[in-house]
């Protein structure tokens, strides 16, 4: 079973969709017991980091979350909690990945919001992926470069695509909303 962590973001409908696509079972659920037991445990995200982290925070989730020992993969806003900080509301991260969420520069071109490819790709999560491979972005905020970054993508300036540290995965891009790349991306995840 692959455990969604439901918390105080939004797109965790589109994840069950690619995941059951796949031929997963999913359970959305914030239980400790649900997310410790689980094979994998997907940590999406579409919101504001400040907000997201009050949530995980009251619900004791954070501490949780750092514990797990599956596989997990944080999505947009889930990556970037999974980092130190971010300039979001100036909030405290969970500190998995040692990098800072930034604010992109401040040009007619933010949100980073469409397709783009990487400027590099390394790992598991990215087996039969290359550099010209589209993946679809929306995102203000990104995580800087770091010993944990395994894709790179330049848009203003080069940032962090994927993190992978230990037991942790994460990517800016939505992989369930990134067609056929995405999808080998999510099967990646599911096959470790």
């Amino acid at each position: 079973m692959i455990a969604i962590l439901k918390y105080n973001a939004g797109n965790t409908t589109s994840v069950a969709n690619a995941v059951k696509s796949l031929g997963y079972t999913t359970i959305l659920s914030d239980d400790v017991s649900i997310l410790q037991s689980a094979e994998k445990v997907i940590f999406p995200g579409v919101g504001q980091a400040r907000s997201a982290m009050n949530y995980l925070h009251e619900r004791n989730l954070d501490t949780v979350i750092k514990s797990l020992n599956q596989p997990v993969l944080g999505i947009c806003l889930g990556m970037q909690l999974l980092c130190e900080s971010s300039e979001e509301g100036d909030t405290d991260g969970l500190g998995i990945f040692k990098t800072k969420v930034l604010k992109l520069p401040p040009k007619n071109l933010i949100p980073h919001m469409g397709w783009n490819n990487f400027t590099s790709v390394k790992g598991n999560l990215f087996r039969n992926i290359s550099i010209e491979n589209d993946c679809y972005f929306v995102h203000s905020y990104y995580a800087a470069l770091c010993s944990d970054t395994v894709a790179t993508t330049d848009y203003i300036l080069p940032f962090s695509a994927a993190l992978q540290k230990d037991n942790f995965y994460a990517t800016q891009f939505h992989p369930e909303k990134s067609a056929n790349a995405g999808m080998q991306i999510l099967k990646n995840f599911l096959e470790l």
